[in-house]
């Protein structure tokens, strides 16, 4: 039997961990099964025509929110040119009103709810004949077409489209299924994680070189913030620790770039997380990245200590603080310690070797837009290196999804389901802080302009204030329709600087965008607003050919040769207040976390 399970990934860089998951849980027909794996930004022609030459006859799809309306357009025509292939669909965005979309979805067999291994697998034990009734399959919604499960007592009949029932199976309990003698390996909604195989293999690697490795060691998550689907499933399950650091070994031994772990609050026990973090650390390769998502006030000071020793960019953090409104926290349900992680937060940037990534969100309740404001004002104080401002997505299942009533909240009626206004915000607020957020990505999340935007803000009265009128200034002179390449970028923003800012502070701010401009590499072009350096080419060639006899400044060269060691830094000629001073740029050292050279004052 050819078996095709299809992940439509968000970009070509990431994997998906819930196919291989499911392939090798399904140990004895591994060997039937594929899996696809796509993006988005390929076309449904191409990912149709690779489905229809492998000729599965069972294809299920893994479907999320970034994802579901390909999966939704694949289904209808895969329907047409495979009429014999079962489809099914399983994954956050389909465990919910089921029922519901089977009946919009009439070319799909049925949906799985929950977790997808365990189902999966009596699935197949089912086509194979080992199994003889959906019936004994718990976590199925499926139209009755084969009419087995007349006489089950584990269905309920949700309604009848075109003479067909249409049938989800109820959550039988672990005790039930063993005492009915029902072939299946657990109940639908849980699943211990220590019977699932290791997903990847020396093969997978090799297939996924330059991608994402995603890895969890947990599911579950010991909050109940009311916009994560996370909050319905109680309680959190781990993968045993020393297995978890076998398979860490795998990718520490094969190089992997970066494993990140889906682990919803990665540090809510501290034992496995600190076993972790200790094992990395004394293992590390000086390659392998690990991402974690963390809630930062619950790290201990032994984690502390710990985390404060690691190899510069060995680890990188991200923190859903999502606000700092006190009524917001607690509408949503959120248990969180600002001044912990305030504490926590600043400590770790402090030290210069983590990178960290600080999430707010827009939409939440009693958030309105000044408001959010101030929560974006306390995120930027604490100096991450990326500052995410997400969108409330109104999820199907989660709390805030019961709440759109109460809290009037209009949203996109297609996936990802994103907030158009509620209570608090209206549309109009909500188009504008896009246009922050469009900013803040630009300028502060590329980590390019970090000098010139700390000297930008003297002259506003906060940080929200300062992206909010570069935003109205890209709005005002239709620059959010185009798009420019990173010197263009640069120039737009000195334009800003101009036309916004006091004349006395045009000087300081054109020297520090040129700075923060080769801080990061030799750019072949200058922007407009950079003086000639022709007059000084022959002084700086003569300070290379009297750098390759002394090495004074710049180590790690080796046996380069002037002109070779130019072409490997650069020199910048700065004036302030009618005084030149001179700074190198050393491309050989860089700071692994902002990607930023050496720079050296110096003599010529």
């Amino acid at each position: 039997m050819k078996i095709l399970l299809a992940a439509i990934n968000a970009k070509y860089i990431h994997s998906n961990l819930a196919v291989r998951n499911i392939k090798n849980y399904a140990l004895e027909y591994k060997e039937e099964i594929e899996i696809g794996e796509y993006t988005i930004n390929q076309s449904i022609d191409f990912i149709l025509k690779d489905i229809y030459k492998q000729k599965p006859e069972i294809l299920a799809f893994s479907c999320y929110i970034w994802n579901i309306n390909y999966v939704k357009e694949l289904s209808k025509e895969v329907a047409k040119v495979l009429p014999n292939t079962k489809i099914w669909l399983g994954g956050p965005e389909v465990s919910y009103e089921a029922d519901i979309q089977i009946q919009e979805m009439p070319e799909i067999t049925g949906i799985m709810l929950g977790e997808g291994e365990s189902i999966f697998y009596n699935l197949l034990h089912y086509y194979h004949g080992k199994i003889t009734s959906f019936a004994s399959i718990n976590g199925l919604v499926y139209r009755n077409i084969e009419n087995n499960n007349k006489n089950s007592e584990n269905r309920e009949l949700n309604y009848i489209e075109d003479g067909i029932e249409i049938i989800q199976n109820k959550k039988i309990s672990a005790k039930e299924v063993q005492d009915a003698k029902i072939y299946t390996t657990g109940t639908a909604l849980q699943i211990e994680l220590d019977t699932i195989p290791f997903g990847y293999d020396k093969m997978d690697i090799e297939l996924l070189e330059n991608r994402i490795i995603y890895y969890e060691s947990s599911r579950g998550c010991p909050f109940s913030c009311s916009y994560c689907l996370s909050s319905i499933e109680k309680g959190v399950r781990f993968r045993d620790t020393k297995t978890v650091l076998k398979e860490l070994a795998f990718f520490i031994d094969n190089k992997v770039p970066q494993v990140k772990f889906v682990d919803r609050t990665f540090n809510c026990n501290h034992r496995h997380s600190i076993e972790i973090w200790k094992f990395i650390s004394e293992n590390d390769n000086g390659i392998t990245n690990f991402h974690f998502e963390i809630s930062a006030d619950l790290i201990t000071d032994e984690e502390l200590e710990v985390l404060k020793t690691l190899r510069q960019g060995l680890v990188q953090f991200e923190v859903g603080i999502q606000s700092t409104n006190e009524l917001t926290i607690n509408e949503i349900r959120r248990t969180m310690k600002l001044s912990r992680l305030y504490e926590v937060v600043r400590k770790i940037n402090s030290w210069g070797n983590i990178h960290l990534h600080l999430d707010l969100i827009v939409g939440l309740p009693f958030e309105n837009y000044e408001s959010f404001g101030k929560s974006f004002d306390c995120v930027y104080a604490l100096e991450p290196e990326q500052m995410q401002i997400g969108f409330l997505k109104v999820l199907k299942g989660s709390y805030m999804y019961e709440m759109a009533y109460e809290y009037d909240i209009k949203y996109k009626s297609v996936a990802p389901y994103e907030i158009l206004s509620n209570k608090w915000v209206s549309y109009d607020e909500v188009l504008r802080l896009k246009d922050i957020e469009s900013i803040t990505e630009l300028y502060y999340n590329s980590t390019q302009y970090v000098n010139t935007l700390n000297e930008m803000l003297i002259y506003f009265k906060s940080a929200f204030k300062m992206y909010e009128s570069i935003a109205d200034y890209y709005e005002t002179n239709g620059l959010f329709e185009k798009s420019y390449n990173r010197i263009g970028k640069y120039e737009l923003l000195y334009y800003f600087i101009v036309d916004s800012l006091p004349k006395y502070s045009h000087e300081k701010l054109r020297n520090c965008l040129i700075y923060d401009l080769y801080l990061r590499e030799k750019v072949k072009s200058r922007p407009k607003f950079a003086p000639d350096m022709s007059e000084y080419k022959e002084k700086f060639k003569y300070f290379f050919m009297k750098e390759e006899k002394e090495r004074k400044y710049l180590k790690g060269y080796g046996d380069y040769n002037s002109r070779q060691i130019s072409n490997m830094a650069h020199i910048e000629v700065f004036e302030e207040n009618k005084e030149k001073y001179y700074i190198l740029f050393d491309y050989k050292n860089k700071n692994l976390i902002t990607k930023n050279c050496k720079t050296i004052k110096i003599n010529i």
